[in-house]
C-alpha cells in the first residue's frame, strides 16, 4: 500500500482528527541523554539533528516562560529493567553516574528544569509526571525526544490515555532508522497526537505565553 492509499483508508475511517490545544503547555523532552544521542552510546545513534532542533524549541520555551521537563533512563540494578533487557540488553549500561545517563550537553539543561528518571519506555509509566502536570494546570504536552518508535511513542500513548493532548515535534524526534521514525510519526498523527514541525511548535509556545500574560494582566486589573 502506498502512502497515498494509506491516507485514503484512514480518511475514509475518519481517523486522524485534530486535537484541541490548550493555553498552558509544557515541553517534555524524552530521553535525549548521551546513551541515545551519541553513536558510541550503548543504545545510541547520531541524533544531532533532533538534538539541535530540540535546543531551538527549548530556547523558545525558556524565553517565553514555558515549563520544561526532561526524562532519562537509568538503572541501579538490571532487575529494574525487567524483561526489557531480553530485547535490549545494553540498557543495563545506563547506570546512574554514567556519562550515558547525562543529558546531551547541547540541550543546555537548567537547574530549575526537573529531570525524571524512568525505568520503562513511557515517561508516564511508574513516574510522577502526570501528578506534576495536573498540579501545574498543564493542558497540552509538547513532546520531543528519542526514540520516535520507542519511548516517544509509548509516552504519547500514555499521555492520551491520561487525558493530556500531545503535540509531537517531528524535527525534535529521532530514531535509529528512518523507516520506524516515519511510520511511527504517521501512526501517532493518525491516532494519538498532533505531529507538527518545529516552526509551528515554537509559534504555539509563544502564543500560549502571550495568552497567559494577558490572562494574568486581566486578573491584576480586576
Amino acid at each position: 500500500m502506498t502512502d497515498a492509499e494509506a491516507v485514503a483508508v484512514y480518511r475514509a475511517a475518519e481517523i486522524g482528527g485534530a486535537l484541541q490545544r490548550g493555553r498552558r503547555p509544557v515541553v517534555l523532552v524524552v530521553d535525549l541523554q548521551r546513551g541515545f544521542t551519541e553513536r558510541e552510546g550503548p543504545v545510541g545513534t547520531d541524533l544531532t539533528n533532533a538534538v539541535c532542533a530540540t535546543r531551538r524549541l527549548l530556547d523558545t520555551a525558556r524565553a517565553d516562560g514555558i515549563p520544561v521537563i526532561f526524562t532519562v533512563i537509568a538503572y541501579e540494578t538490571a532487575a529494574e529493567a525487567g524483561v526489557w533487557l531480553a530485547k535490549m540488553p545494553r540498557l543495563a549500561e545506563l547506570r546512574p553516574g554514567s556519562p550515558w545517563v547525562e543529558l546531551d550537553p547541547r540541550l543546555a539543561h537548567r537547574d530549575r528544569e526537573p529531570v525524571i528518571v524512568k525505568h520503562g519506555a513511557s515517561a508516564i509509566f511508574g513516574t510522577n509526571i502526570t501528578a506534576m502536570l495536573t498540579a501545574a494546570g498543564v493542558d497540552t504536552v509538547v513532546v520531543a525526544g528519542a526514540t520516535t518508535s520507542g519511548c516517544v511513542r509509548a509516552t504519547v500513548v500514555d499521555l492520551m490515555q491520561s487525558g493530556f493532548p500531545a503535540l509531537v515535534v517531528a524535527d525534535c524526534c529521532g530514531d535509529r532508522a528512518r523507516a520506524p521514525h516515519r511510520s511511527n510519526l504517521f501512526d501517532m498523527a493518525s491516532k494519538y497526537a498532533d505531529v507538527v514541525g518545529l516552526g509551528e511548535a515554537r509559534a504555539y509556545l509563544s502564543q500560549s505565553s502571550r495568552h497567559e500574560a494577558d490572562r494574568s494582566a486581566s486578573g491584576h486589573r480586576s
